[in-house]
């Protein structure tokens, strides 16, 4: 279970700081020239939404790993782990055919705030979603401490990520970093998977 709990902490910090998900509102604020309290209140409604699809779905998930490890013996054991691992690979995959993840801030002042909540809910994170399939074997306090921990670290890396570059941050790379988040999603739940498996 501590596997599981490390993994999904990582993964989220690291969700938090692609830059699809807080640059789009950093690059309206400026547009429409937000005071950073606004820009601030902002991100965490639209962080919010995002969140809430992602576990929403990763509830259902959640759901299906419990099922299953009643139904299999070899879940707790193999399949968690195999799942995370393949889904590492997926990303892996994703990242040499695509290379970008892209969140396109519209460009009207009418519904900003709602269009890209919208966007953001109807995104979610599904590289954390193979953590609660695989923490729905634990049961829902466990299912549900995964849920806290990822809004708790996604939305507040959003907002620290929007504070800083509101703040100033402007030299970094981000392009590389977006190039490269692919890369790090699967590595995260790759070594998530394997840790699973030798300490579990």
């Amino acid at each position: 279970m501590s596997a599981l709990l490390l993994g999904c902490i990582v993964l989220s910090l690291f969700h938090a700081l692609i830059p699809s998900h807080w640059l789009p509102i950093v690059a309206i604020a400026r547009q429409h020239r937000w005071a950073l309290r606004r820009t601030l209140w902002v991100t965490l409604v639209v962080g919010l939404a995002h969140v809430l699809s992602t576990v929403l779905l990763g509830m259902l998930l959640a759901l299906l790993g419990h099922w299953i490890s009643n139904q299999i013996t070899l879940f707790t054991r193999w399949v968690a782990p195999v799942l995370l691992m393949a889904l590492g690979l997926f990303y892996f995959y994703q990242h040499h055919r695509h290379h970008h993840f892209h969140l396109r801030p519209p460009h009207t002042n009418c519904g900003v705030v709602g269009t890209l909540a919208i966007a953001m809910f109807f995104s979610p994170c599904l590289e954390v979603e193979g953590y609660f399939l695989a923490a729905g074997q634990y049961g829902w306090p466990f299912v549900g401490m995964v849920a806290l921990v990822y809004t708790g670290f996604s939305v507040a890396g959003m907002l620290a990520w929007v504070w800083l570059a509101s703040n100033g941050l402007k030299r970094l790379d981000w392009h590389a970093w977006e190039h490269s988040a692919g890369l790090i999603t699967g590595l995260t739940l790759i070594t998530s998977g394997v840790a699973l498996l030798v300490w579990e």
